[in-house]
C-alpha cells in the first residue's frame, strides 16, 4: 500500500507566451482548471503506476473540493483519510510559458489543517510506502516520518517546496527526493561538504545513512546511497508543460519501491514517467498510465 500524507489543490492555470518579469503584465493565451496539489498528484501517479493508494489530507467545504478530488476518485484512490476544513480548498495559481517552464503561487487553505493527529488515518503497517511533501504543516510531515519508522514502513520525502526549517528532519526519510535547486539550498542549510553536487550528495548519504535522490529535469536523475552512486537518464522529449513532472516521478518511484523494484529500476521507471508528464498540459491530467511508461521504456 502507498500512503500519501499531503496537499490537495485545485490548479488555476494560465498559458502565456513568456513568463512575466516582476511588476510586468503579460497577455494570456489560455486558461484551465485541473486537480493538483503535490500530495494528490503523487497519489494519482502511484495509482496510475498500478499501486493501491490511500490519501490523507483535507479539502474545504466549497465548490473547488469536488473538482480537486475528481481524478483521485476516478483513479480508485482511497479517500477515507481526507477530511473537510472550514478553510478554502488549497489553490495553486500557475503561469506556464510557451517553452514549458512555469511559475507557481500556492495558497494552502485546508492543507494547513492537516495536523499530526491526522497521521493516524494512514493506518501504517510494515512494508507500506509513505510519500510526503512540504505543502502541509512541517510538524505533520515530521510526525509521519516518525510514524513510518515506528511501523517499519518506507518513507519517501519530496523536499518541495524548499523550506529551510525542514532541514532538521530530512535525514529521517529513507529516501529524500529534491530537484537540483532544492538540494543545493538544503546542502547549504546542512553545511554539506564537497566541491560539487555529487560530492555533497555522497556526504549527505554518509552522514544520514539514508538515500538522496536529485532530479535534474531533462538531464535525468542522480542518487546517492551510503554505499553507491547512481545516474539515470531521462527520456529525450520536447516539453509542453513541466507542471507536475516531479510529482509524477515521486508517485512512480514510490510505486516502484512498493512493488519490489531495485533502486535503479524504480528510478528508471520514475524518470520515464516524469518525462512523459511533460508532454501534456496540467498536473494530474498529464500523469501517464503504466502502459505508456512501459512502451516508452521499451522504445528507448
Amino acid at each position: 500500500m502507498i500512503i500519501i500524507v499531503g496537499s490537495i489543490n485545485l490548479d488555476l492555470i494560465a498559458n502565456v507566451d513568456r513568463l512575466p518579469e516582476p511588476g510586468e503584465t503579460v497577455r494570456g493565451s489560455g486558461f484551465a482548471t485541473a486537480p493538483g496539489g503535490k500530495g494528490a498528484n503523487q497519489a494519482l501517479a502511484a495509482a496510475r503506476a498500478g499501486a493501491k493508494v490511500r490519501m490523507v489530507g483535507a479539502v474545504g467545504k466549497d465548490s473547488f473540493a469536488g473538482e480537486a478530488l475528481a481524478l483521485l476518485k476516478a483513479g480508485a484512490v482511497d479517500l477515507s483519510g481526507v477530511g473537510e476544513s472550514f478553510a478554502s480548498t488549497g489553490t495553486a495559481l500557475i503561469l506556464v510559458g510557451a517553452d514549458g517552464e512555469n511559475v507557481i503561487a500556492v495558497v494552502p487553505g485546508a492543507n494547513d489543517a492537516v495536523l499530526p493527529a491526522d497521521v493516524a488515518k494512514a493506518f501504517l503497517k510494515k512494508g507500506d510506502v509513505v510519500l510526503l511533501q512540504h505543502e502541509i504543516p512541517l510538524q505533520t510531515v515530521e510526525a509521519a516520518l516518525d510514524a513510518a519508522r515506528a511501523a517499519d514502513a518506507v518513507s519517501v520525502l519530496n523536499t518541495a517546496p524548499f523550506r529551510t526549517e525542514a532541514s532538521r528532519f530530512l535525514g529521517k526519510a529513507d529516501y529524500a527526493v529534491a530537484n537540483e535547486t532544492e538540494f543545493d539550498l538544503y546542502g547549504e542549510a546542512l553545511a554539506l561538504s564537497g566541491r560539487d553536487r555529487q560530492a555533497r550528495m555522497r556526504d549527505y548519504a554518509q552522514k544520514t545513512g539514508r538515500t538522496i535522490v536529485v532530479t535534474l529535469g531533462g538531464d535525468g536523475v542522480l542518487a546517492a546511497t551510503p554505499d553507491s552512486f547512481l545516474t539515470v537518464p531521462a527520456l529525450k522529449i520536447t516539453p509542453v508543460d513541466t507542471v507536475g513532472a516531479g510529482d509524477t516521478f515521486c508517485g512512480y518511484f514510490g510505486a516502484g519501491l512498493s512493488s519490489g523494484l531495485s533502486l535503479e529500476q524504480a528510478l528508471t521507471r520514475a524518470a520515464a514517467a516524469g518525462s512523459l508528464a511533460c508532454l501534456k498540459p496540467g498536473a494530474q491530467p498529464a500523469i501517464p498510465q503504466a502502459k505508456d511508461v512501459d512502451a516508452a521504456l521499451a522504445a528507448r
